[in-house]
């Protein structure tokens, strides 16, 4: 059975789509069987990033309403790795899909995977509480910002009250000079205010959006700084110990 992974964040433009698609990407490269479900109904872009948007026939939606087999609207990686991604319809009314045959249809999948990640909308609402119903991990991103810090803070609150087994937190988009000068929190400033397990630290690089552009995640490249925090992550998920992220040019982060 796959364990089942929640991406949250308290606020949306923190990075949790490109954060699923590298992590994700990272642990097939590595022999593991994942499937990313993108649970953003009505605004997926996870099939852009993987550069999989031309391949979508079906959604979830479809497969619940008996429209298709879920064999037909899971989309394997045209890279032939371990990665596939499962779509979320785009014009339909998240009240119209049926929590419970949702959960159903996890149920159903899980066996043939050994991470199944699920893309959450941001916050705590009615979107996450369907999409998340069979998690029991969550992964928090949140990035160097106060308004992002406080809000995962509270997300964290929330997830805690919803007996999540796990919680853990990737601090994203960080800038190593914004921190020396004062400009931006600094990884202790976070860990400080939220009290969960940091599995991850991800320096801010121009990089990424024209990886995304392409459809080609950065973990894929291998000399990468962003690239190797993503692996990283990725192997401590699977009980790996590594450094969060370590660059000792300039000191970014030692072991943790």
């Amino acid at each position: 059975m796959a364990q089942i992974i929640a991406i949250a964040s308290g606020k949306g433009g923190v990075g949790k789509s490109t954060t699923t698609a590298n992590i994700g990407t990272a642990l097939a490269s590595m022999g593991k069987r994942v499937l990313l479900i993108d649970g953003d109904i009505g605004l997926r872009n996870l099939d852009v990033i993987l550069g999989l948007q031309n391949e979508i026939v079906y959604d979830f939606y479809d497969v619940i309403n008996e429209k298709c087999t879920f064999e037909q609207a899971i989309i394997s990686d045209i890279n032939g790795s371990g990665l596939s991604l499962l779509p979320p319809p785009q014009n339909v009314d998240i009240s119209k899909v049926d929590s419970k045959k949702l959960g159903e249809l996890i149920d159903k999948i899980s066996p043939y995977y050994d991470y199944i990640f699920i893309d959450c909308p941001a916050g705590i609402h009615e979107g996450f509480m369907l999409m998340s119903q069979k998690a029991t991990k969550a992964l928090i991103i949140a990035t160097p910002e106060i308004i992002s810090v406080r809000d995962a803070d509270m997300t964290v609150s929330k997830l805690e009250d919803l007996k999540f087994n796990e919680i853990y937190l990737i601090i994203n988009k960080i800038r190593l000079d914004m921190v020396k000068s004062g400009e931006m929190l600094s990884v202790d400033d976070i860990i400080n205010v939220i009290a969960v397990p940091l599995i991850g630290a991800v320096p801010e690089d121009k990089e990424i959006v024209r990886a995304n552009n392409v459809g080609t995640p950065l973990v894929l490249n291998k000399k990468s700084r962003v690239g190797m925090a993503y692996t990283n992550i990725a192997k401590r998920i699977t009980g790996q110990k590594v450094p969060i992220l370590a660059d000792k040019r300039k000191k970014f982060l030692g072991i943790f």
